[in-house]
């Protein structure tokens, strides 16, 4: 999409360029018959840089590119006017932009998964965390392979997380036949009072769609909408509840280790690499196993407790899991570069996720 509209866009903008041209005479315009004034000249030049700073904004991926989309659409459109009889084809162009203009515009309703994600993290970064740091004391009781694990990501003789912020890039699809998506997402997690939110945008064939997954108290919800107004998926009840439970449990794990020492986890050891953890919250208890390496890195976790639901109507249960890789260090702490999330279906393993951590920060006080 922004590559669609960034080539518009640039060709929108040199045309009127065309006007400012002829108006001061620097070049004969013959594709204009009508005369310029030197007035209008200024405002022709003032509507291609308003084109050209939308450019630089969409190939910057900057979700603010249609603020001075805005303006320029408007000045643009008047200049048509004033000179249909050789510009009239421009408002083709205008209303091209117009249309993701208008979609990227309404993430401002309140209404929006954008700000309903927004006002949801506002009202839990009401608190400042405490600094506590994590020590040998709080993981005694851990199993031998957990244990390894936080002191391997270097959770131990840091401060607890109450709260971490993450941003991925990677792509998604349906189906196992179906094309991959690329998707931008960022969220949210909470542990003092459990919470995930998740905000996700993406693009299929050019068309915009974004989606807003909520995990707090006992309730949880998965809302995609396409262009901001229809819906596609609205998953909610006591399976997306259970659900969403391991997913904010393999948050846990994954991106947030020193929250494993939760009394909310019964750990049980089954070998040096391997453990099962039964995790409960708000009454909603599920069950996975976490597999490491001989480092002590987790590279694979497996829940049975999960259900695919495309549609947010059928869900079916099958093993989850989501294997993960490349650990690097971010702010002293390890973090996996990458992971999937796999079904195991009767008809084989369906990676329908992958997700690369672009950043995460952990007690964070702000919303970004």
């Amino acid at each position: 999409m922004n590559v669609i509209i960034g080539i518009i866009v640039a060709l929108h903008g040199f045309i009127h360029f065309m006007g400012f041209v002829k108006a001061f005479n620097f070049a004969a315009m013959e594709q204009l018959k009508l005369p310029v004034s030197r007035f209008s000249g200024v405002l022709w030049f003032l509507a291609a840089v308003l084109f050209i700073g939308t450019l630089a904004l969409v190939v910057m991926h900057r979700e603010g590119w249609w603020i001075p989309a805005i303006p320029a659409i408007i000045l643009s459109q008047v200049l048509i006017i004033r000179s249909w009889q050789d510009a009239k084809y421009g408002t083709i162009a205008n209303l091209i932009i117009l249309i993701p203009v208008i979609i990227s515009a309404m993430d401002l309703l309140p209404s929006s998964y954008a700000s309903r994600y927004k006002t949801d993290v506002l009202q839990r970064l009401t608190s400042v965390p405490d600094g506590a740091i994590l020590n040998e004391v709080d993981i005694k009781d851990l199993p031998a392979p957990v244990m390894k694990y936080l002191h391997y990501v270097g959770a131990v003789g840091k401060p607890k997380v109450h709260n971490f912020r993450a941003v991925f890039t990677g792509r998604m699809r349906m189906k196992p036949d179906a094309k991959w998506m690329k998707i931008k997402s960022q969220q949210y997690n909470f542990y003092d009072d459990p919470a995930r939110l998740f905000y996700l945008r993406a693009a299929f064939f050019g068309i915009p769609f974004d989606g807003f997954h909520r995990y707090a108290g006992d309730h949880a919800i998965m809302l995609t909408r396409v262009a901001n107004l229809y819906p596609v998926a609205d998953a909610r009840g006591e399976k997306m509840d259970q659900g969403e439970t391991v997913t904010m449990f393999n948050d846990m794990c994954l991106l947030a280790p020193a929250s494993m020492t939760s009394p909310q986890i019964k750990w049980t050891e089954i070998s040096s690499t391997m453990v099962k953890a039964v995790f409960t919250n708000k009454g909603k208890t599920i069950s996975a196993t976490l597999f490491f390496n001989e480092e002590g890195a987790l590279i694979n976790f497996i829940s049975f407790d999960r259900f695919m639901s495309p549609d947010g109507k059928s869900y079916l249960n099958y093993p989850w899991s989501t294997p993960v890789g490349a650990y690097r260090e971010v702010n002293g702490r390890k973090v996996p570069l990458y992971g999937e999330a796999i079904w195991h279906t009767p008809e084989g393993s369906f990676a329908y996720a992958w997700f690369d951590i672009r950043a995460i920060e952990y007690n964070v006080t702000d919303f970004k």
